[in-house]
């Protein structure tokens, strides 16, 4: 049996672990509730005996390769620390990854080339949906989480790209509104401000108080108000709630013509529970993509957004059941079979959807760890 390597999700509710062989076989995953209260020490504690009850039973599966840990927040990745987490007060500072280390050294885990790395959750599923998800085989991407917030990573050549000091991919804070909404960051008209979850409640409000809304207004009265109910208004046609989206789509479309003028990818990501409203922003984000991003009008697919569509029934919030891989082997097909040359000239500019949920990170990490051992 091949390799084995650990990923965690270590979120602010739940951590998440998972065993995962060298070539992407997952052989077991485990869910715990995350006691950030209870200060770092106690957590670490937690996700180490996980990690050692999870190892010891698939060591038969092979040689345990190390334990990838992605981390919401900013990573100092040389010293293995969180610099700044809204998630984790108190960790600033705390040595993470050598007090890990120091655990599983302790139970007789780190042997040989086993290591243990800590990285931010957006690079993590990056390279995740990179490895096994909907960039599977294509070594340039980009993956843009579209949450509360908007996450993001960078894997150039199969590997995380990193930047300077570990805060590259921070697409959700390219400004795309000069003097916009304030953002949490401290600058103004940050991407997302106008593309996320959150952003969509917002409009909502706006909408609401212009008195102008009667079936937000309705909906917002109910307990389930959210993202998800003003989606399902504007697919049935509310015409407030639509322009929500076309004004989501609007935005995100100006921040991925900047990705895609600056980093000319081959492919471009769209994974959180924002991207299942894919049906109602998609249309206006290519839109936009087409006018403010000459490298993606020379480079666009002839079905960039027919075949993303989602599945008919496709639940809010999970991963479509086909569409990125088969539209990224396409490609790859068609530009293998005409030449090095030409194939260098024709090749096209994928922006999809996400293939493999929350899942992304665990895959990611576990991979993480093994390419750094």
């Amino acid at each position: 049996m091949p390799d084995f390597s650990i990923g965690v999700d270590l979120g602010g509710t739940n951590l998440r672990i998972a065993a995962v062989t060298v070539d992407g076989q997952l052989l077991d995953k485990v869910t715990l509730n995350t006691k950030v209260a209870l200060g770092p020490d106690r957590t670490i504690d937690e996700m180490c005996d996980a990690i050692q009850r999870v190892s010891t039973t698939h060591k038969a599966s092979g040689s345990f390769r190390g334990a990838g840990i992605g981390v919401l927040g900013i990573i100092d990745i040389q010293a293995g620390t969180v610099r700044k987490s809204a998630n984790f007060p108190g960790w600033e500072d705390y040595p993470v990854r050598a007090e890990i280390e120091r655990r599983l050294r302790a139970c007789a885990l780190l042997e040989n080339d086993a290591s243990v790395i800590i990285d931010n959750d957006g690079n993590v599923a990056a390279l995740g949906e990179q490895w096994l998800g909907a960039a599977r085989g294509v070594d340039n991407v980009a993956i843009l989480t579209l949450g509360t917030g908007i996450g993001g990573g960078i894997v150039f050549g199969g590997k995380i790209w990193h930047g300077m000091n570990g805060m590259a991919g921070e697409f959700g804070h390219v400004t795309v509104e000069p003097d916009g909404v304030p953002c949490g960051c401290g600058n103004r008209g940050c991407a997302e401000r106008y593309a996320s979850a959150s952003a969509i409640m917002r409009m909502a409000r706006e909408a609401i108080a212009s008195s102008e809304a009667p079936a937000l207004a309705k909906a917002a009265s109910g307990a389930e108000f959210g993202a998800l109910a003003i989606y399902n208004l504007a697919m049935q046609g509310d015409e407030p709630s639509r322009r929500i989206f076309h004004t989501f789509g609007r935005y995100l479309g100006m921040m991925l013509a900047g990705a895609v003028n600056v980093l000319n990818l081959d492919a471009y990501v769209l994974a959180g529970g924002v991207s299942s409203a894919w049906d109602a922003f998609a249309p206006t984000m290519f839109e936009e993509l087409r006018q403010r991003s000459l490298v993606y009008a020379l480079t666009v697919p002839a079905d960039a957004l027919s075949s993303n569509s989602s599945e008919k029934d496709a639940m809010w919030g999970q991963p479509p059941l086909r569409q990125a891989q088969g539209r990224l082997s396409a490609v790859q097909a068609e530009q293998s079979s005409a030449g090095a040359a030409a194939a260098s000239m024709e090749r096209k500019t994928i922006i999809t959807r996400a293939l493999l949920g929350s899942d992304a990170g665990l895959f990611g990490a576990a991979r993480a760890a093994v390419l750094a051992g």
